[in-house]
C-alpha cells in the first residue's frame, strides 16, 4: 500500500495493564505481540512514520526492537492516557498534517477500518470509527486541533475529548467497535469492525 507521511499514527501503549496481570504489550495473539499487530494495522494503512507510546519499564523491548515503530518512552504512566497522548502527538514529525490515535490493547482493529478514517478527512478535525452511537478510536487529528490533548488530564483520553467536542467529530460508521483487551479472558473476543 502508498505510504502517506501526511498521516502518522501514534499507538497508545503505556498502560500498567493491571487488570489482566502482566504487560499485555507482550501478550501473544498469533504469533505477534498485541502491540505488533496494531503497529502492523497501521502500516497495512498506509501510515507512516507508527509511533508507539511505551511504558519506560518496559525497556528493552523483548521481541519487539525490530518492529517498524518509533518508540517513545513514558517514564510516567501513572499520570494517564492523557500523558501519552500528548507525548505521541508531540513526536509527530512536522511533515504529517495529521495523526491516526490506536489504542495498543485494541489489536482487531482492522487496517480498513483505519483507512476509512483518514479517507474521511474533510471539513472537521477529529474524525472516529462510530458505532451505535459511540464514537471511539481509531481517531483522526488534524495537527491544527493537537492542542486538544493539551487540555486533558490524569486517565481522560479520547472518548472524553470526543464527547466533549462533537461538533469537531466526523463519525465513520462501523459495525463495531474492537474489544479493549484488558483481561485473559479478553483473548477469546479479539476481533474488529
Amino acid at each position: 500500500m502508498h505510504r502517506d507521511r501526511s498521516v502518522a499514527a501514534v499507538v497508545l501503549a503505556a498502560g500498567a495493564s493491571r487488570r489482566y496481570g502482566s504487560p499485555k504489550q507482550l501478550v501473544v495473539v498469533d504469533g505477534r505481540t498485541l502491540l505488533e499487530h496494531v503497529i502492523g494495522a497501521a502500516m497495512d494503512a498506509g501510515l507512516e512514520p507508527v509511533i508507539a507510546v511505551v511504558p519506560v519499564w518496559l525497556s528493552p523491548l523483548p521481541g519487539l526492537d525490530q518492529a517498524p515503530a518509533r518508540w517513545i518512552w513514558n517514564a510516567f504512566p501513572e499520570r494517564g492516557v492523557s500523558l501519552s497522548l500528548r507525548l505521541g502527538l508531540g513526536a509527530v514529525d512536522s511533515v504529517a498534517s495529521a495523526a491516526v490515535i490506536l489504542l495498543g490493547d485494541q489489536p482487531g482493529v482492522p487496517p480498513a477500518t483505519i483507512a476509512a478514517v483518514v479517507k474521511a478527512r474533510g471539513d472537521r478535525p477529529l474524525v472516529a470509527a462510530s458505532a451505535d452511537g459511540v464514537l471511539a478510536p481509531p481517531v483522526l487529528i488534524e495537527r491544527t486541533h493537537f492542542h486538544l490533548a493539551d487540555e486533558l488530564t490524569g486517565d481522560v483520553g479520547l472518548r472524553d475529548l470526543l464527547r466533549e467536542n462533537p461538533d469537531l467529530v466526523t463519525g465513520v460508521p462501523v459495525a463495531a467497535h474492537a474489544v479493549d483487551l484488558d483481561t485473559t479472558a479478553d483473548l477469546g473476543l479479539i476481533g474488529g469492525p
